[in-house]
């Protein structure tokens, strides 16, 4: 029975080396299967390897050649730049020292000054002139145009010049003239340049026209002639309201239109911005009812402008000027405006008790004053344009009015001024 049992377990032991031997023969047969299968892509990896190897070593050589093209064009480039610097500076070292030699003559006045640079720059153009005569190829008809448009400049030159040098003269010794030049000197410069600089300014007044004429010099004689004097005013005044303005005149408007605003309210307005110029101290309009008044400074801005704590700071200043001036009344300060204010203005506006109004544009609003003359009861219109518009002062209890059109005036038994000149305030 023992043997039996020791047989057996000889056999299993048997089967079990057996199994494990095929099962070894049958995984190294699978290994060998699977080389053969990658062997190939072993071999083409082998060989990417080394082209890989052999690209790079042709970059690195590449790059070191292209590094030293580089370094030898920034050399080159960098000795052409310098030499044009060079040049160049010698060009504006000249120019400065000649304008250093004119600039020194500034005692001598503006027009000299003007002349002085205006020359220069004319000879500046000149050179180029004889430059496309006498190059290689000459250019005869350019060097021609060349002259003709350099003694042009020469003359806006000097005129620029003058211009602006008595602007920004002006502007230094006075820097409320910011308010009144509007956004840029430019305007001011256009209109000068375009007059003759000896030729003065002269007002209509001074001439003795009647404004309409003025407004209506586009009209022929016999067009101006078939015209009614109902239809020549209403004429001129629509194009007062119609025509371009520069800036000076837009405030002006403004400034009456807030003051028309008041007077339909019952104030007495005095038109000091209007009527005094320079010597307004600040006040455009002075406001006066039942023993309150108002000081009123307009603005008439740009959307884009900002006013600034400075504006505040000025209508503050003239206020309290005017209280001491006037000490039984009551003042107060009002700044009116088209445009905003910054938000610091706005803090020196509350803590200095100064009311303000933004954002409030000019309107239509009727602009023909119909007055009562005190001295014999006549009753006289003025148009815009007229020279006592401002002086005349409205009064609704003594029947006086504004009328929106010429026609609703004369059929109100008004008529025009007769005079345009040194007339008195009726």
């Amino acid at each position: 029975m023992e043997d039996y049992w020791l047989i057996l377990v000889a056999i299993l032991i048997g089967v079990t080396i057996i199994t494990s031997f095929l099962s070894w023969i049958f995984d190294i047969r699978h290994k060998v299967k699977k080389y053969d299968e990658l062997k190939p892509k072993l071999d083409d990896l082998e060989y990417n390897k080394h082209q890989l190897s052999l690209r790079e070593a042709e970059f690195n050589s590449n790059q070191f050649e292209w590094k030293k093209r580089i370094e030898k064009q920034q050399i080159t480039w960098k000795e052409k730049i310098e030499k044009e610097k060079f040049e160049w500076e010698e060009k504006v070292n000249a120019d400065k020292n000649y304008i250093e030699i004119v600039a020194k003559e500034k005692s001598k006045g503006f027009p000299w000054l003007s002349d002085a640079y205006a020359e220069y720059f004319y000879l500046q153009a000149l050179k180029e002139a004889n430059y496309l005569n006498n190059k290689k190829h000459p250019a005869p008809i350019s060097a021609n145009k060349v002259r003709e448009i350099a003694r042009k400049r020469r003359i806006i030159e000097k005129k620029l010049r003058i211009a602006q040098g008595i602007i920004n003269y002006y502007q230094d010794l006075f820097p409320f003239l910011e308010d009144l030049l509007g956004e840029t000197e430019d305007e001011m410069l256009v209109y000068i340049l375009s007059r003759n600089i000896e030729e003065p300014i002269k007002d209509v007044g001074e001439i003795g026209l009647d404004p309409v004429k003025i407004y209506l010099s586009h009209l022929s004689k016999e067009e101006y002639q078939k015209l009614s004097s109902t239809e020549r005013n209403q004429l001129a005044l629509d194009r007062y309201w119609t025509k371009h303005k520069n800036n000076w005149q837009l405030g002006k408007d403004y400034e009456r239109y807030i003051g028309y605003l008041f007077e339909s309210n019952g104030y007495y307005v005095y038109y000091q911005g209007i009527l005094e110029g320079f010597n307004d101290l600040g006040r455009d309009l002075i406001c006066k009812n039942e023993g309150e008044t108002i000081i009123v400074q307009c603005k008439r801005w740009s959307h884009y402008k900002t006013i600034h704590e400075k504006h505040i700071n000025q209508l503050y200043g003239t206020l309290i000027k005017y209280r001491i001036d006037h000490p039984n009344e009551k003042v107060n300060a009002l700044l009116w405006t088209t445009t905003v204010l910054s938000d610091r203005a706005k803090e020196f506006a509350k803590y200095l008790d100064v009311k303000i109004k933004e954002e409030f544009p000019l309107q239509t609003y009727p602009s023909v004053k119909c007055n009562i003359s005190r001295r014999d009861g006549e009753k006289i219109y003025h148009l815009p344009f007229d020279q006592q518009y401002d002086r005349t002062l409205i009064e609704e209890e003594r029947n006086e009015c504004y009328a929106e059109t010429v026609k609703e005036a004369e059929e109100l038994g008004f008529r025009r001024a007769w005079k345009w000149r040194g007339e008195e305030v009726e």
